[in-house]
């Protein structure tokens, strides 16, 4: 189908092709981080004289509300799919090109652009209103306040690859906001503290170095729409060894991670010597510069590299307050 195909009028399907073309399953990736961070922070105990703006948000100075949680999780859905709204609609004219992409919902005409862009606009508003959420229940306003900011951010991201083959650094910057954001929400005090910084540089360099990998699929594509992307402009193999060296990078950032944090220890450590492993899986599956396993090295990887590291943290922060 073309791009004037008429879409179709069923809200439940026009909902389920949303859901499929942006990729709901890839929340996965940053929510971990976001839930650790969200525990790290509630767990964090201020320095005597000093008072917490959000401190209301755990129970006990140690977990945080299901209210909290809730919220949390609530704008991590809005974000993502606001970003994924907007890449969409940006993107909309080289995915009917590239014959990889050319299925998706926009170019295939099972949504209109005036959908898509009626999605953006209100998670866009979800976001606000969620992140607002935090200043009534809880009297802080830094996330409502930044909250614009954060949206931008993510906007920008779609339009990076029309002139910086830096693109992935920048999603894997986009994703990385939401442990300092879920910080932020939580405790804002907690910002002051490494952790939240380290979350940021691992889920920057992981993230960076798995998009590297993804975009194997679109070299020539990418080139002959004078897209910029590592692979495309630098070539394969040196694109290769960068995300290679960022992988090396967030692991040494985890381990520092565990190095710094009271709260985190042998638990969290033995899954960084998982997550090595995974790692390792990932960059053997493309060697060579094979493409036919990125779906595997793309999402089952790092899907489980996310999951395990947010869980292991997440567990060790409650047994350490129970």
């Amino acid at each position: 189908m073309s791009l004037t195909t008429a879409p179709t009028s069923s809200f439940v399907l026009r909902t389920s092709y949303l859901a499929r073309d942006i990729k709901l399953s890839h929340t996965i990736f940053a929510m971990p981080f976001a839930l650790l961070a969200t525990f790290l922070a509630a767990a964090y105990e201020l320095p005597a004289g000093r008072g917490g703006v959000a401190n209301s948000l755990a129970f006990d100075g140690s977990l945080p509300s299901p209210l909290a949680l809730g919220l949390i999780i609530l704008c991590m859905v809005f974000a993502r799919t606001f970003a994924m709204a907007v890449n969409r609609l940006a993107d909309a004219r080289y995915d009917a090109q590239n014959p990889r992409t050319a299925g998706r919902a926009i170019p295939a005409g099972r949504l209109s652009r005036s959908y898509m862009l009626a999605v953006l606009a209100l998670c866009a508003a979800g976001f606000l209103v969620a992140t607002a959420a935090f200043w009534f229940f809880f009297a802080n306003p830094f996330p409502l306040a930044l909250s614009p900011l954060v949206l931008a951010w993510l906007a920008l991201y779609s339009y990076t690859k029309r002139f910086t083959w830096l693109c992935h650094l920048f999603l894997g910057s986009a994703l990385a906001m939401s442990p300092i954001a879920a910080a932020i929400a939580i405790q804002p005090a907690f910002i002051l503290q490494p952790e939240p910084w380290l979350l940021m540089v691992i889920v920057t360099c992981w993230v960076a170095g798995f998009d590297i990998i993804y975009a194997l699929q679109d070299v020539d594509f990418d080139r002959s729409a004078r897209l910029h992307s590592m692979p495309a402009n630098l070539g394969v193999e040196p694109a290769l060894w960068i995300a290679r060296l960022l992988h090396v990078g967030a692991l040494v950032a985890l381990g520092t991670l565990v190095w710094l944090s009271a709260l985190l220890g042998i638990t969290f450590a033995s899954g960084i010597v998982i997550v090595a492993a995974l790692l390792l899986l990932e960059h053997a599956l493309v060697w060579g510069s094979r493409t036919h396993h990125i779906s595997m090295a793309f999402f089952t990887v790092n899907g489980l590299i996310s999951v395990l590291l947010g869980g292991l943290g997440i567990l060790e922060v409650i047994l350490s307050r129970s």
